[in-house]
């Protein structure tokens, strides 16, 4: 007998003897057991509630729920580790729940782990803050660095370090922040999971590398983004790769609907010395489609895409400083540019098809490139020597945009419906076309590049018919709706009086129980998938909610409680926009003569001579380059004030600033964040009194601005 295949017959009859243990918060398992099924409620620390150590351990949790929080509601909150693997080898966890925690699971230094049939949906995950039409730079994420698990501030609810060699399947990760992080982790199978509904990361890698990613659904993981309105993405992913992580084979895979459906970078350290890449990873016949921003971001690297179906996203590449890379049969449809690749090298595009892009393929060289980036230092840079050959292009506005790009050979395609073939500028040396051709040259997908299903793989793409396209990505301050639960949701702008609200949600039937400050309303019952409109009273157009009750299929709410068919499910629009008139000024500010750390200083400097002045009935602004001239770009003072009237009872204040903000209430500071920083939120409760005097001072150093008061009142 192959010893290899010792392991694989011993394993179902091993899990068998293995003995049967309660669970109890804090335990160390050395050995196989076999949890009693049940449900545990065990808040934890960073140590985490179970911990596995030892080597050829199987630990099955079949049945076992683990809940770190109860309040569902509020999953910034939650905190701690549930199960941390230290070390060893040959260790497997099956069949666990796992909700309620900042880290669902976290593997440390394994070899051979396997990871199987676990659910570790609703862990933490941030709250947003951008709105319906406008976001926020506190959003925003970066991943560049993870060197020292600087990722952990993002969370996971599973986080891998240094593993080498396992199996992660059938897993499930939906209405968390990131479902899969892997570092320095390499030869994992991970196939047939279901990571989708997050609003950061199906899958981040880093330094990751050898692994092969199959028949993964790693759909809808995506913030930033709000139809009709903005289209931004924040650095969320279904799949991101970056570092170096190479050899990587990612086939059969849905990765729809996420910020990037691909995010590739070659990594910081390539960044600096112009060496190395995420490189030679394979990507066939997986579906990148319905991205805000790109279906496939691939940059400063090497890679092949074959087979893949790219559709309805703003760039279905963007491949900036790319070299070497092939792009062969793949199917591009209504994308804003196809393929869009600035100071690109030795590409091929190659057998494609182009269907409804307004622009197929764009290629640039941009004269001017950032001084702090090593990269440009190191390497020629130039946009050059492409190859597009065999392609078909239909219904395009513009099939191909070249600029200061070199050596272009275009051969063998077929132009159908284009209303442009060219647009050429600048230095294009070396262009050659051959006529267009009734039919593109046959181009086949070459052995090498394919990947055969894996027996037993599920078929992870949106079946033909379901729900699909940018317009069903709805993002709330909890990240992507996943339409197991009603809810309404404007048609249009939030703001807009009447309010249109779309009903949505699972089939069923809705009729309205509640009203307050409302008008009248269009209808008092019907259908899912209908629009009501909601015209408030005349005397509070800023302050109304309408109630629907839901009678239907079965519901799973935002944070996972599951409510049987047939039961009612209540949902409600809140319509909460203060009457305020706010005055705002700019103040050039020098901090010679006015110190930062000198309170008074900074108010007597806002009531100096302004270098602008206006009013708003919002404190919403954000800039990079001051829309109003006058306002400098950096060293910056602003003050904001206004008399404002609220029902009497008890306030959230919430801030969101770049660089210090500070906020008086009547002349009593009741929020002071001075150092200066990056976006982010603080928040203090208040008593409104009636009619009071608020005074709002920021300071804007450099780089981004940003200033934002809300006013919430406590329900």
């Amino acid at each position: 007998m192959h010893t290899r295949l010792l392991p694989l017959l011993l394993a179902a009859p091993l899990a068998a003897q293995s003995p049967t243990v309660p669970f109890t918060p804090g335990m160390v398992v050395t050995s196989s057991v076999r949890i009693i099924p049940g449900t545990y409620r065990a808040p934890a620390g960073d140590s985490g509630i179970l911990t596995i150590r030892g080597s050829d351990i199987t630990v099955d949790m079949r049945g076992v729920e683990l809940v770190g929080n109860e309040q569902r509601d509020r999953p910034d909150r939650f905190t701690g580790v549930a199960v941390r693997i230290d070390g060893g080898s040959n260790i497997t966890v099956r069949g666990a729940t796992i909700r309620g925690y900042r880290i669902g699971l976290i593997a440390r230094g394994v070899r051979s782990l396997r990871l199987l049939d676990n659910d570790l949906s609703y862990n933490w995950k941030t709250r947003l803050m951008s709105g319906i039409e406008k976001e926020s730079l506190v959003d925003w994420m970066s991943y560049h660095h993870n060197e020292k698990d600087e990722w952990l501030k993002h969370a996971a609810a599973i986080y891998l370090v240094d593993v080498h060699g396992g199996e992660l399947k059938g897993n499930r990760v939906r209405q968390g922040q990131n479902a899969l992080l892997m570092t320095r982790t390499d030869s994992v199978l991970i196939w047939n999971n279901d990571f989708s509904f997050n609003s950061g990361l199906g899958i981040g890698m880093y330094r990751a590398s050898y692994n092969t990613l199959v028949h993964n659904r790693i759909d809808w993981n995506v913030r930033g983004y709000s139809h009709g309105f903005y289209n931004r993405g924040q650095d969320s992913a279904g799949l991101l790769m970056y570092e170096q992580s190479c050899h990587n084979v990612v086939a059969h895979n849905s990765v729809t609907h996420s910020g990037d459906g691909l995010f590739l970078w070659a990594g910081q350290s390539t960044m600096d010395s112009g060496k190395g890449g995420a490189n030679d990873n394979l990507f066939y016949a997986n579906d990148f489609s319905h991205a805000p921003t790109n279906g496939i971001e691939t940059t400063f690297s090497r890679n092949v895409f074959a087979g893949n179906r790219v559709e309805e996203n703003w760039h279905g590449v963007w491949g900036g400083y790319s070299y070497e890379t092939v792009y062969i049969g793949n199917d591009f449809r209504n994308n804003v540019e196809a393929i869009a690749i600035e100071h690109g090298q030795d590409n091929r595009i190659i057998g494609n098809t182009f269907r409804g892009d307004t622009t197929a393929i764009r290629l640039w060289w941009n004269r001017v490139e950032p001084s702090d980036w090593g990269y440009p230092k190191h390497r020629d840079t130039r946009s050059r020597d492409v190859v597009i050959l065999g392609n078909t292009f239909a219904g395009n506005r513009l099939a191909l945009r070249i600029d200061n790009t070199q050596r272009v050979r275009v051969d063998g395609n077929a132009f159908v419906g284009v209303d442009s073939l060219t647009r050429l500028s600048g230095d294009t040396a070396g262009w050659t076309m051959t006529p267009n051709q009734q039919a593109a040259m046959p181009v086949a997908i070459p052995a090498r590049y394919r990947v055969a299903k894996r027996k037993g793989g599920t078929d992870a793409m949106i079946p033909a018919g379901a729900m699909r396209g940018r317009k069903t990505i709805i993002v709330d301050e909890w990240g992507p709706y996943d339409w197991r639960s009603p809810k309404l949701w404007p048609v249009g702008r939030s703001d807009a009086s009447p309010q249109r609200l779309r009903v949505l949600g699972p089939a069923g039937t809705w009729r309205v129980v509640a009203e307050r400050n409302v008008g009248s309303v269009s209808a008092r019952a019907g259908r899912v998938g209908d629009t009501l409109t909601v015209t408030p009273s005349a005397e509070h157009d800023g302050d109304w909610s309408v109630e629907l009750e839901y009678r239907g299929g079965a519901v799973t709410t935002p944070f996972g409680e599951w409510i049987a068919a047939g039961q009612p499910v209540r949902f409600t629009w809140h319509h909460w926009v203060p009457a305020i008139s706010w005055h705002l000024v700019h103040v050039a500010w020098d901090s010679t003569t006015t110190p930062r750390s000198d309170p008074a200083a900074i108010t007597r400097a806002l009531g100096g001579t302004p270098v602008a002045s206006s009013d708003t009935s919002m404190l919403d602004l954000t800039w990079y380059r001051p829309p109003d001239k006058r306002v400098p770009q950096a060293n910056v003072l602003t003050g904001a004030t206004a008399d404002v009237a609220l029902p009497e009872g008890r306030y959230t204040l919430r801030t969101i600033a770049d660089d210090a903000v500070r906020v008086y209430i009547d002349d009593r500071l009741v929020l002071d964040d001075w150092e200066p920083g990056e976006s982010r939120v603080r928040e203090v409760a208040f008593t409104s009194t009636g009619r009071q005097k608020f005074r709002v001072e920021h300071l804007q150093l450099d780089g981004w601005y940003e200033l934002r008061l809300d006013i919430v009142p406590e329900r």
